[in-house]
Parts: structure tokens; sequence; C-alpha cells
């Protein structure tokens, strides 16, 4: 692991331990050279789940890229890191069970729903994209159902 201050490849593990229930490793480094600290996460990949686009193109679950997005409808609002890799990673357990494939429509409604119980503002930022209205009245139709809720 390189060192993001100074590029040395000399680093040592100060401390490990499971995070995100027992699905990911954290580990607190040192760098050897300049004595920075910094933390990195160790993930079991989902390299075998592809998602299928409303095009009928696959392409590999990335959930870097889908955490972006999910970050951008959260931008200034009260929601953690916490909280997003709890969310995804209760998703992926879902979609990965005994699937190889994921449609992405499928993948837009389970992230709407668990951002929805999370906040809802960010929940209208993330469907205003995933569900591409055309105008005013279709937002307007989905903020109606929120307020329903």
């Amino acid at each position: 692991m390189h060192c993001p201050r100074c590029k040395s490849e000399t680093t040592s593990v100060i401390d490990s331990r499971l995070s995100e229930d027992g699905r990911a490793v954290r580990r607190r480094r040192e760098c050897d050279k300049c004595e920075h600290r910094f933390t990195t996460f160790e993930r079991q990949e989902l390299s075998t789940l592809i998602v299928v686009k409303r095009d009928g193109t696959r392409e590999p679950y990335s959930r870097s890229k889908l955490e972006r997005g999910i970050w951008l409808a959260c931008t200034k609002r009260p929601v953690s890191q916490k909280d997003i890799a709890d969310m995804l990673s209760t998703l992926e357990d879902k979609w990965g069970a005994n699937k190889e494939e994921v449609s992405s429509q499928t993948v837009g409604k389970d992230v709407m729903v668990a951002l929805s119980k999370l906040d809802k503002v960010a929940y209208i930022r993330f469907a205003s994209v995933h569900r591409e209205f055309k105008d005013v009245e279709e937002f307007k139709e989905e903020l109606g159902k929120l307020f329903k809720k």
C-alpha cells in the first residue's frame, strides 16, 4: 500500500478491525518513511454481479460508481458515511443472493426505497435522476407520493 502523502511503498498496519457488520476490514496504517497515518478498507468484491442497463447492455457492478451517485443526492444532508456503507452492504447482499445479474431498474428502485427511509431530500434528488422526470408534473406527482407516506 502506497502512502498517500509521500508515495512510499513501505507502510505498516497499526490496527485491524471488522467493519460494516463483518463485510469489510478497516486497517489503520502508518508510513515507515514519513510516519503519516491513514485508513484503508478491504471489501469482498462482487465481481460476478452484472448490472443489466435499460438498453440491454451489461456491465460489472461497481460499488464506487453507485456510491458516487448516492453521495451526490446526499450533498449537504445529515447522512453519514456509515449510513451509506450500511445501506449499500444490505442492498448488495440482497442483489447478490444467488443471482448473477440485476437490472439497473431494480438497483435504482431499491436505492430509492432505502434513501426514502434515510433522508427524504436525498430520495427526491436520486429519484429525479433515476426516474428521468420529463416535466414538473411528474416531479410534483412523486412529491405527492412522498407526502402521503
